[in-house]
């Protein structure tokens, strides 16, 4: 390794004369012009919190509002403003850029290389990520309030929004963009810039969720895009794409929408699984059961993904031909989401586990997420879909999925790999206090929707009956305790590690754990595998000499 990073000053002092100016750039200068892909991940993930707080904030506003029958706090309007705002900023602001941030951060390190391929592509990226927020956000200060016609923009609603509606749609717009440059990056990187030796069925099973991902973002994001942009010359330029009067079909924005939006819902699973497919073995100390089986259940998630976007759509009208092909093919999801639980516990079973917090969390996942798998199946069934469609089951559904799904396995990887970039250890009885608030509060919050849902209680409704007070109370108390424990993580947890405080860490925290990114030194220096480590044909070591530690 031919640059070593001078921890805590940034400073990187070259061992060689060969090389030329490898300074890491200090102050603001380092992360506006930022092209080190560790340096635009950190980036990313510091984004993705911040809007995992807005959204956050929202979320308890809705709650609030919700804890007893009546108007308590704002008018329906408002209301209906809050929980478009709160998916919008949830799914495009907190969850996909997290996930772009580990992407940033791990595979590089994970396949030998040196960087992203297209490092300044990169940076603009995460910049257009910028703009896009704040407009988004900034839709609250408009005339008329921020859009509200739910986090799905829904014809014929969005033809009647004030101008912040448009302000949406360009934000929209700008999102995409940023996903799409990050997808192309992502899959350049790992097709050509794997070190000599890493055959892509020997690459962690976290590059290939995220290759798939990628492959998926090119392929759905376009028709959002194209979604969004019919939506705003019906309303600007007189076109009739949805409006019925000149000819148009408001349940075509549905089939265009969700043909997006399925496949958009496994972009957001996919690199979660990734992430769990690391942390299982490392702490069952076994190697990941059925890998080839794994990679090829990701891929066949992918392809199934683009078939049953109509599921969503059960209640429009559709020929019962047409229910029953998406509700058979939305069950052999399950098949393949099956076999990677399966495999997981495969990997668990009769290994010598450990409990530490990131497998507490990977295990979380794992149970929670099955949960929410078999209520999805429910929701798939047509004739029980069309009594429970727009019902809090739906919302309690996708929640135990995406909550206790994507953000579960965010925060097992960040106590997983956060010694590798901060070269801190966490603090196990933080983490593990985090871990088990977590958990049991976002069962008390969420688990009750199920059983409104069944009750009937339409989602999205400021007011609602007397005979739903009960359970959303509950919910409310547990949605506030869930959003206490995030703020205790950034601030017992994150900002402890961020700035150096506690035990160094090691250059392999986890005995057991596997992967490039646990030969270089932690924390991760600035510059790399500068030259690529050269992979054992046999089995994933490095040989060869390297300076710090190898197998």
């Amino acid at each position: 390794m031919s640059a070593v990073l001078d921890h805590p000053t940034g400073h990187v002092h070259d061992h060689h004369d060969d090389h030329h100016d490898h300074h890491a750039p200090t102050g603001w200068r380092r992360w506006v012009f930022a092209t080190n892909h560790k340096d635009i991940g950190t980036l990313y993930l510091l984004f993705s919190f911040t809007m995992l707080m807005i959204g956050g904030i929202l979320a308890l506003c809705i709650r609030a509002e919700l804890f007893q029958p009546g108007l308590q706090f704002f008018n329906p309007e408002l209301f209906n403003q809050f929980t478009t705002m709160h998916g919008l900023i949830m799914v495009f602001g907190a969850i996909m850029p997290a996930f772009v941030g580990f992407a940033n951060w791990m595979i590089p390190l994970q396949i030998g290389a040196s960087d992203m391929a297209f490092a300044r592509m990169n940076n603009f990226s995460f910049w257009l990520m910028i703009p896009a927020a704040l407009t988004l956000v900034g839709s609250f200060f408009m005339p008329g309030g921020a859009p509200a016609a739910g986090w799905t923009l829904y014809a014929p609603l969005t033809l009647q929004m004030g101008p912040s509606m448009d302000a949406g749609i360009f934000a929209m717009h700008i999102l995409g963009a940023s996903s799409i440059m990050g997808s192309i990056n992502i899959i350049v990187t790992i097709l050509n810039m794997r070190a000599p030796g890493m055959t892509l069925m020997k690459m962690p099973m976290f590059a290939w969720t995220w290759l798939i991902t990628a492959y998926l973002l090119i392929a759905v994001m376009p028709v959002l895009a194209g979604a969004i942009t019919m939506t705003l010359t019906d309303r600007h330029f007189g076109t009739s794409f949805f409006t019925p009067s000149g000819g148009g079909d408001p349940v075509m924005y549905q089939h265009i929408f969700w043909f997006f939006g399925h496949p958009e819902v496994y972009i957001m699973i996919l690199p979660a699984f990734g992430i769990i497919s690391q942390i299982v073995p490392a702490f069952a100390r076994k190697r990941l059961f059925g890998y080839a089986s794994m990679v090829y259940a990701t891929a066949s998630i992918a392809i199934l993904s683009f078939i049953v976007w109509a599921h969503h759509m059960f209640a429009t009208g559709m020929p019962v031909t047409g229910q029953l092909f998406f509700m058979y093919a939305t069950m052999l999801i399950a098949v393949p989401t099956g076999v990677k639980i399966f495999n997981w516990l495969a990997t668990m079973w009769r290994g010598s586990m450990t409990f530490e917090t990131p497998m507490l969390w990977a295990i979380g996942f794992i149970f929670v997420f099955t949960m929410g798998g078999f209520t999805g199946l429910i929701c798939a069934m047509a004739p029980i879909d069309i009594q429970i469609q727009d019902t809090y089951y739906v919302v309690a559904h996708f929640h135990y999925v995406l909550v206790a799904g994507s953000l579960y396995a965010l925060f097992a990887g960040v106590y997983y790999w956060g010694p590798k970039w901060t070269g801190v250890m966490y603090s196990e009885t933080r983490g593990k206090i985090h871990f088990w608030g977590s958990l049991i509060f976002f069962n008390v919050t969420f688990f009750p929707m199920h059983f409104l849902g069944l009750a009937g209680m339409p989602r999205r409704y400021a007011d609602y009956p007397m005979q739903f007070a009960d359970f959303n109370a509950l919910a409310s108390i547990g949605a506030f305790g869930f959003g206490l424990m995030q703020v205790y993580f950034f601030i017992a947890v994150a900002i402890p590690m961020m700035r150096g405080k506690g035990a160094k860490a090691p250059q392999k925290p986890w005995e057991a754990a596997e992967g490039l990114e646990w030969e270089v030194p932690s924390p991760a220096p600035f510059h790399t595998f500068e030259t690529p480590p050269k992979l054992d044909v046999t089995a994933t070591r490095i040989i060869g000499d390297t300076s710090h530690a190898a197998h």
